[in-house]
């Protein structure tokens, strides 16, 4: 399932890509790039349509909050067909065709979430948290090249854009922070040599116009192409590392499966043995309950010099067993703690941008600085400012939005009722 929404997410992300450019440029543009990305998601979409389909019956024994989130996923993918028809006809801008793309590719990146937040096997656990900061740092990764393709092929921009594309460097950059901190050795040094690529310069270098040009400025449209094939290599790059994530993951699992099956062949041996060689006093007691009390007496004051030829060696393997399956469980929940904790902190971060965000008419990219400048001058932990924010986000947005913010959440703020009813 992870691997197939992968697929997916990869797909829809280049379609959105080029269907930008296509829609800046009133069709001109990126005609064939457009036309192969959608042929290429769709058969992934009906794929995707059945498994889920699948999980919604009752023998798969699915949890409430994964039925809803698969329900919703259902009713994104059937919106695709109108979003299309849309875009072939030119009725939708740019901006809301990465907006509508973007809901459908976020509900599938929140349903890998779900899968890793279920994991109770510490390493795979560790695996998928690396994972899906690596599918979530590629969806931000998409956006930016569909945002920056825009204004590239538009040849102009306006500063909420330039603002949009600021946040989504640092949100690629915050995600990838997660991936190192879950990822293997070998697994951060290659992705560390990736990063001195050629078309990393070239990208840092279409960037910096983006990002220091001022808006209304005019661009130059033909570096949209260029600014799609750099932006595009680096989310290969990320594709490249989330399928050997997941194949990882996949492996895993499978060696987790087969030492289960294996550990269990061997408690079952075990208790077996035991079983069939219970110690004297066992014996003496079924005699004494059979009613032969006398030869129960010779049984308990009869001491063998062993038990029976395989007694001592049960009993140590049982031991050994049992002190590895501890030890074992004790380092489980240390890691599966940490995990737990990465998926919990992003999760407080998103309900307190989306808050934020709703309650004041905020944007995410302005949402989401104003926590992180809390985080920063009170030098605490951006969950710990979420959870501030969460508990009063009034008092928070008083204490540290900036005054332009502030008029504007003070407009979008509902209003108070006097005393005498009146408003």
């Amino acid at each position: 399932m992870v691997d197939l929404l992968g697929r997916l997410i990869h797909a829809l992300q280049r379609e959105r890509g080029a269907t930008s450019i296509y829609l800046a440029s009133s069709g001109k543009r990126f005609v064939a790039e457009h036309a192969a990305s959608r042929g290429e998601s769709a058969p992934l979409v009906a794929q995707l349509r059945e498994r889920l389909d699948r999980e919604l019956t009752p023998a798969r024994g699915s949890t409430s909050r994964l039925l809803s989130l698969i329900a919703w996923v259902l009713l994104d993918l059937e919106s695709l067909d109108v979003l299309r028809e849309q875009i072939d006809h030119l009725a939708l801008s740019a901006p809301d065709s990465v907006q509508a793309f973007s809901t459908v590719i976020g509900g599938l990146v929140e349903l890998i979430f779900q899968f890793a937040d279920s994991g109770a096997d510490p390493s795979v656990s560790r695996m998928l948290i690396a994972l899906v900061h690596v599918v979530e740092g590629k969806e931000e990764a998409g956006q930016e090249r569909a945002v920056g393709a825009h204004m590239f092929a538009a040849g102009t921009f306006s500063a909420d854009q330039q603002q949009r594309l600021l946040y989504l460097i640092a949100a690629q950059e915050r995600s990838l922070e997660v991936f190192a901190s879950f990822a293997s050795t070998a697994q951060n040094a290659w992705w560390e040599t990736r990063m001195t690529e050629p078309h990393m310069a070239a990208l840092e270098k279409l960037r910096r116009v983006l990002c220091t040009v001022h808006a209304g400025d005019a661009l130059d449209a033909g570096l949209s192409e260029a600014w799609f094939d750099a932006a595009s290599a680096r989310i290969d790059d990320l594709w490249h590392l989330q399928i050997a994530l997941t194949l990882q993951v996949q492996e895993t699992c499978d060696a987790r499966i087969d030492d289960a099956h294996r550990t269990l062949r061997d408690s079952e041996r075990l208790m077996a043995q035991l079983r069939n060689n219970p110690p004297p006093h066992i014996q003496a007691l079924a005699q004494f309950f059979a009613g032969d009390p006398l030869s129960t007496r010779a049984a308990v004051h009869e001491l063998p010099g062993r038990l029976s030829g395989s007694d001592p060696g049960t009993l140590a393997s049982l031991k050994s067993l049992l002190e590895a399956q501890s030890a074992r469980l004790a380092g489980a929940e240390v890691e599966l703690d940490a995990a737990r904790r990465a998926l919990y902190e992003r999760k407080l971060v998103q309900r307190a941008k989306n808050t934020l965000m709703t309650r004041f008419s905020l944007r995410e990219d302005e949402a989401y600085r104003m926590l992180q400048k809390a985080s920063m001058d009170g030098n605490r932990p951006l969950a710990d400012i979420a959870e501030d924010a969460l508990t009063s986000p009034e008092r928070f947005v008083d204490e540290h939005a900036p005054p332009f913010a502030r008029r504007r959440t003070q407009r979008s703020a509902p209003e108070t009722p006097h005393d005498d009813g009146t408003t």
